[in-house]
């Protein structure tokens, strides 16, 4: 996993947790575990495409990333799911496309096998059937 339930709470405190709470309003850890394990499966397949699963550190912006999956995965009711709890959601996804697209980057190395995104540069011969080379047919 790349959080952890005292990442979420060191990030967003308690609150963030809620979502997670029973009716005696104790945190349900499996339920906390099992957003975690959804938010890392995500993560894991957009990452898949350009780096070597799994990676050898888990940079900051990953880690809050996950940690707004998680959240937004424990938030299926819409007493619990917030605009800003959405939104970091979308953000989070939004990031993870770009890194998959390699217009982020997680600031690790690309491992060999793997190329790093660049411009497709095509080259070619002068148009022969132009309306210019034409005219005089």
């Amino acid at each position: 996993m790349y959080a952890s339930r005292l990442d979420i709470t060191e990030k967003y405190g308690l609150d963030a947790l809620y979502p997670a709470a029973g009716v005696d309003g104790t945190i349900d850890d499996a339920k906390v575990t099992k957003a975690l394990d959804a938010a890392t499966a995500k993560i894991d397949s957009y990452l898949g495409t350009r780096h070597r699963l799994p990676l050898p550190s888990v940079p900051d912006i990953l880690k809050t990333s996950c940690i707004d999956i998680a959240v937004y995965e424990m938030s299926n009711t819409a007493d619990t799911l917030t605009e800003t709890i959405e939104k970091r959601y979308k953000d989070a996804i939004i990031w993870l496309k770009d890194v998959s697209a390699g217009r982020a980057s997680l600031g690790l190395p690309t491992p060999p096998g793997k190329v790093s995104a660049r411009p497709v540069i095509t080259t070619g011969s002068a148009k022969m059937f132009s309306r210019k080379a034409m005219r005089d047919l």
